[in-house]
C-alpha cells in the first residue's frame, strides 16, 4: 500500500461517501473503488459495509484507520525530518477558525508564518468556531482556532494566544428587548435568550444562567457567535458574546454592550490540534512561527 492510497482511505472514512471523495480527490468513482479493494486484499478483509444507501467502516476498517492515521503521521515527520531543504519548507496546512478569528486575529498570525515559510500552502477554512475540535477529530483540519473547553480531550493539544472577554449584548433599536432592559430593575428570568447551540459560548451562558438562579427563556440556539450577533442586532433577544465579535461585527451599531450583574468568565482562545501530529513539520513551523515578537 502506499501514502497516496491512505489519503484516500482517510478521506472515504471521513466523507462515507464514494462519489464525494472521488471528486474531492480528483479521480473517478470506479477508480477509487480499485484501490480501496486493493487495499482490502491487502488488509485480509473488508473495510466497509456498503448498500444503497450508506457505507459504514466495518471492526477492520476501524483498526485501519488507525493504522492509516498513525503511518501517514509517522511519514510526514519523517519528510520533515529528512528533508535536506528543511529551511524552505514545503507543505500544506489546513486550517479552521470563526469567521471573526479570520478577521480579528488570522491576520497577524498567517503573515508572520508566511515570511518566515512563503512554500506552504495555507488552506482556510470557516464556520462555527463550536464545530472546531470535531473538524479537528474528522481530520478536516490540522490546526484550528478554538475558545478552551470546560474540558478538552487528552488527545488534544492546545496553546493560548489570547484572552478574550465576553459581555451580554443587547439591541439599541426600539423593541420589546429594549424596553425590557431600559427599567430600572431589569427582569432578567423574563428576557428571550439567544444562545449557541453547543460548545464553549452554550458553557458559559449556561453557567451565567445558573449563577444568576433561574431558568432562562431560550428563543433560540443559533449556530456562530456571528449570527447571534446578528439576532441581537435585529431585536430578537438578549446574548452572551465574545467582545471581539461584536467590535468586528458589521451591525456593531446595532448592538450595545450591557454590565452584568456577574463576572463572566473570558475566552482562552488558543491553537489546537491532535496531539499525535505535533512532531509533524509543517504544524510543528506554525506553532513555534506565532510566538516570535
Amino acid at each position: 500500500m502506499d501514502i497516496r492510497s491512505l489519503k484516500l482511505y482517510l478521506h472515504l472514512c471521513d466523507s462515507l461517501h464514494f462519489a464525494k471523495t472521488a471528486e474531492q480527490m480528483h479521480m473517478s468513482p470506479s477508480t477509487l473503488s480499485r484501490t480501496l479493494q486493493r487495499l482490502e486484499d491487502e488488509v485480509g478483509g473488508k473495510l466497509f459495509e456498503r448498500d444503497n444507501r450508506s457505507v459504514a467502516l466495518t471492526h477492520a476498517g476501524k483498526e485501519f484507520k488507525l493504522f492509516a492515521e498513525h503511518t501517514l503521521s509517522q511519514w510526514l515527520s519523517l519528510k520533515g525530518k529528512v528533508d535536506p531543504q528543511q529551511a524552505q519548507l514545503h507543505g500544506q496546512l489546513s486550517l479552521y477558525c470563526s469567521v471573526t478569528a479570520a478577521y480579528s486575529h488570522l491576520p497577524k498570525l498567517l503573515d508572520r508564518f508566511r515570511s518566515i515559510h512563503p512554500n506552504v500552502d495555507i488552506k482556510l477554512a470557516t464556520g462555527d468556531a463550536a464545530n472546531a475540535v470535531n473538524e479537528l477529530n474528522r481530520n478536516r483540519a490540522d490546526i484550528a482556532i478554538i475558545a478552551l473547553p470546560d474540558n478538552l480531550a487528552s488527545s488534544l493539544f492546545f496553546t493560548a494566544i489570547d484572552k478574550v472577554p465576553l459581555s451580554l449584548i443587547v439591541p439599541t433599536i426600539t423593541c420589546p428587548v429594549q424596553q425590557a432592559i431600559s427599567q430600572a430593575n431589569i427582569a432578567w428570568q423574563d428576557l428571550p435568550y439567544i444562545v449557541p447551540e453547543h460548545g464553549p459560548g452554550r458553557q458559559r451562558a449556561d453557567n451565567w444562567f445558573k449563577a444568576m438562579g433561574f431558568k432562562p427563556n431560550i428563543y433560540a440556539q443559533v449556530a456562530g457567535q456571528e449570527a447571534i450577533a446578528s439576532m441581537v442586532a435585529l431585536g430578537c433577544g438578549v446574548a452572551i458574546s465574545p467582545e471581539v465579535v461584536i467590535n468586528n461585527s458589521p451591525v456593531r451599531d446595532r448592538i450595545q454592550m450591557l454590565a452584568s450583574p456577574i463576572t463572566i468568565p473570558a475566552f482562552e482562545l488558543g491553537f489546537c490540534c491532535k496531539k499525535k501530529r505535533l512532531e509533524e513539520a509543517v504544524l510543528k513551523a506554525f506553532l513555534a512561527s506565532w510566538a516570535i515578537e
